[in-house]
Order: C-alpha cells, then structure tokens, then sequence
C-alpha cells in the first residue's frame, strides 16, 4: 500500500497528479486567450508574476523541509495554483500583488498545513482574498474591454503600468456585476442603453460574457476527460441561476440583475469548474458535493446582492471551505463504525 496525495482541482485518484495538473491548466486556455483579446497581455503578465513567485517559494519551503524540491516541482501543483491566482486578478495590477498573493498562497495556505493534500483552504482564493482584503483599492481595479476604451494597453503601457510608471485610472472600468449594483435608480433596460460595456446586446457585459463561455469550454473538457465531476459545477450554477431568477424583478430598479447576467460575468463559471472542484479543501462525496456548490452559489449571491464586494466568489468558497468537514461528516459512508477519513490522500493497492 502507498500513499497517493493530490492536489486542487481534480477528482480522479488513479490519475498521475502531475497529468491532471497539465489537463487543468490547458482547460483554462479558451477563457484566458478570451481575456488577452479584450484586456490584453495583462493577464500574462500576472500569471507570469505568479508562477515564478510560487515556483521560487515551493523551492524553498521544501527546502527548508529537507525535501529534494525538483520532485515536489515536477508535480505542477505550485504552477496550477499559481495560473489560477494570476487569472482572478484584475489586469495590469501593480506587480507586487502577483508577488505577494501567491507567497501567501503557496507558504500560508498550502505548506502552513503540511504541503500538497493537506490544505482546509484553497490556495489561490486564499491569496486573492488576503489581498482584496489588504489592497481594496488596487484589486477593484479592472481594465475595461479594449472595444469599450478603445483598444486594449499595448506591451510598453502594459509593462508600464504594472511596474508603476503609468496611470492606470485611464484604462479602468466599472466591471457588469459593480454597475448594475451601484446604479440602483435606474431601470436595467435604461443602464444596457447608456453603459458601453452593455453595448451590442450583450447581456453580461461586453467581453465578460465571451471569457465565461471560454471557461465553461474549459469546464466542460475537465468533465469530459473526468477529471472533475459534475456535482459541484451544475449545484454552484442551479442554485445562483434560482436565487438570481427569485429575487429578479425584471429590471426595476431594485433589481439585482437577470440570471444570465449572474452567470456569465464575474468569476463565476472560472469559479465553478477551477475553483470549487478542489477535492481537498471541498467536499468529498458526490453528494457532499452538491451541498458545497450550492452553498457557494448561496453565499455569492447572498454577498453580491447585499454584501460589500460585487463578486464574492472568493468569500463563498472560503465560507464553505469552513463547511466542508461537517459535510463530510455527515454525507461519507461510515466503514467499520468509523468514518470515512477526509483528506485527498487516496489507498491504491501497488
């Protein structure tokens, strides 16, 4: 009997780590080539940040560890949470953020608990949200879609402004999700007609539509290849897209927005197949991972609505990565008279 450990996001045990690791990062193509075409190289330039960042203090905590950190490495499990972090953040964001971000993700959240497979949290969200707690100001930054500013930041203003030699204010756009929240007095139909991020017809905002429907490409290739199941995703998306529908009026002007608009903009569908699929830090049962989507969907829409941060995304995760281990307690078969252990360690016969 050996030990097989795994790493966010996935869901087959019998899988090499480091393959499924692969596979999840080429899912997230569709939905980062569609952020290069409408904010530019920006999002490169995090990921980059990231990924060197992460990579550098993998190295060193196992180092520090006594553990040969070129077999740690080889895994990608630093690489993977480092993309997905780099992705969450808003375009052209100063370079320290990147930095610091994954430091605290890969150091904090990761090896804080004893490395890969161990962590309550998920890395990158834990990052993302120690930094829009610390730095609100600069992660509500968001570049608008290059049609709406009139064309996107070429390379030499896109290395000036994320190493702080250029203003970044004539770039910046209120994102879909923060217009609708903040124009309250007035009708949606109204807000789609003078709002240029509503302009063409679209129905999440010009840009974040096409990046969502990149991501569900993505999502729906993790599905296909079973590198995560279905239960979490297809939960997360019922109960937002019912809470959104409840609770929508519309387009009055108390209106929080149609389901579609709920759907596909922010980091929701990047949420629900990326994110929320960690078998580590969310529940382990099919049916305990129905719960967990829905509980994130909840509490997104619970926080978008009448909360502080227009997305939340982040916070629903952290929330119910709080939830998890009573999930499991009560939704894993009992063996022997005991439970189940959660963990992502798997038993595989040699």
């Amino acid at each position: 009997m050996s030990l097989m450990r795994a790493t966010s996001p996935h869901a087959r045990s019998g899988d090499n780590t480091a393959k499924v690791m692969l596979q999840v990062a080429a899912a997230t193509a569709p939905g980062v080539l569609a952020m290069v075409i409408y904010f530019g190289i920006g999002v490169l330039i995090n990921i980059a940040l990231c990924v060197v960042t992460a990579l550098l203090c993998e190295a060193a905590v196992m180092k520090l560890r006594g553990r040969p950190a070129a077999f740690y490495l080889r895994d990608y499990s630093a690489f993977v949470t480092a993309l997905l972090l780099g992705i969450a953040l808003p375009s052209y964001c100063a370079w320290w953020l990147p930095v610091v971000g994954s430091a605290v993700a890969i150091v904090l959240s990761k090896h804080l608990y004893g490395g890969m497979g161990y962590n309550p949290f998920n890395p990158a969200m834990v990052g993302y949200v120690v930094l829009l707690i610390s730095f609100p100001v600069d992660m509500t930054r968001w570049v608008g879609a290059a049609e709406v500013i009139g064309g996107a930041p070429s390379i030499s203003e896109a290395v000036s402004l994320v190493f702080g030699s250029y203003n970044i204010d004539g770039f910046t756009r209120a994102t879909p999700l923060e217009i609708v929240r903040l124009n309250e007095s007035v009708l949606l139909s109204q807000l789609y007609e003078i709002e240029p991020i509503f302009s063409r017809g679209t129905f999440a905002g010009v840009g974040w539509e096409t990046i969502s429907f990149g991501f569900l490409l993505g999502g729906l290739f993790l599905l296909f290849r079973r590198v995560i199941t279905w239960h979490a995703p297809v939960a997360m998306l019922a109960t937002l897209a019912l809470l959104s529908l409840l609770f929508y009026d519309s387009g009055s002007s108390l209106s929080e927005g149609s389901p579609l608009l709920h759907l596909f903009s922010g980091a929701t569908m990047f949420g629900a197949f990326f994110i929320i699929t960690d078998p580590v830090s969310g529940a382990t049962s099919n049916k305990g991972r129905l719960i967990f989507g829905a509980g994130v969907g909840l509490f997104t829409y619970i926080i978008r609505a009448w909360g502080s941060y227009p997305d939340a995304l982040a916070f629903a995760v952290l929330l119910m990565n709080f939830a998890a281990p009573t999930i499991d307690n009560y939704t894993l078969p009992r063996t022997y008279g005991h439970k189940r252990p959660r963990s992502a360690t798997d038993l595989e016969e040699r």
